[in-house]
């Protein structure tokens, strides 16, 4: 497969929630998030004032190829929890890019941009990816059948095979994850992962998600 799964599981505040917690430096207890003020939350952002955002909470379940999820737990601010190839058999899904994502690579590190490589080229490089995920699921399972542990027969498996997790990161901090994931220097693949869970956060937030991308 060629796709990344990204839905919603739960969420906790919303923009109202960031007005009540702003107000509450001045109202105490008695503040009230019922109005949504657009104002209000245009001028916590473009101040700089972001704590009151952290009270709202997403947690999201994803499915995607390892090599991405390690993109993912790279984020210090985020609670992770991860499918185990220790405790259970994997299933034998993999990763195999779809006709339009680029496979090549011009310019140096740090630098460089993705280039297609021709139609034959590329239909040749997916091929190849197909007969090695092919070959090292064949030797998982035959190191499973002769008594292996799963922890042990995992290891021959490629970063391309597909992992599972719910991820729970606060709005401000998804925020910050999205101006790094959802930009052209992301990885085609993660930057799938980070469009699914931005217009996630555009529906649960809209008056935050207008403030953060007004101020870019």
């Amino acid at each position: 497969r060629s796709d990344m799964k990204v839905e919603l599981i739960d969420f906790m505040g919303g923009d109202g929630r960031a007005v009540q917690a702003a107000r509450t430096s001045t109202l105490g207890a008695s503040a009230s998030g019922e109005e949504e003020r657009a104002g209000l939350i245009n001028f916590l952002w473009r101040e700089g004032h972001h704590v009151p955002f952290e009270t709202s909470v997403f947690t999201f379940r994803i499915e995607c190829p390892i090599f991405v999820s390690r993109q993912l737990v790279k984020h210090r601010t985020t609670a992770i929890s991860e499918e185990s190839g220790r405790y259970r058999e994997l299933d034998g899904t993999f990763y195999v890019p779809s006709e339009g994502r680029p496979l090549g690579q011009a310019g140096r590190t740090g630098e460089y941009n993705m280039v297609h490589l021709g139609e034959h080229e590329e239909t040749r490089l997916a091929l190849e990816m197909v007969r090695a995920s092919q070959r090292a699921w064949a030797s998982y399972e035959h190191m499973l059948r002769n008594g292996a542990a799963k922890e042990v027969a995992r290891m021959v498996l490629p970063v391309n095979v597909y992992s599972s997790m719910y991820l729970t990161m606060n709005a401000r901090n998804l925020i910050h994850f999205l101006s790094l994931r959802n930009e052209h220097h992301a990885q085609w693949e993660t930057r799938e992962v980070a469009e699914k869970m931005e217009g996630i956060f555009a529906e649960k937030m809209p008056l935050t998600f207008r403030a953060w991308r007004s101020d870019e």
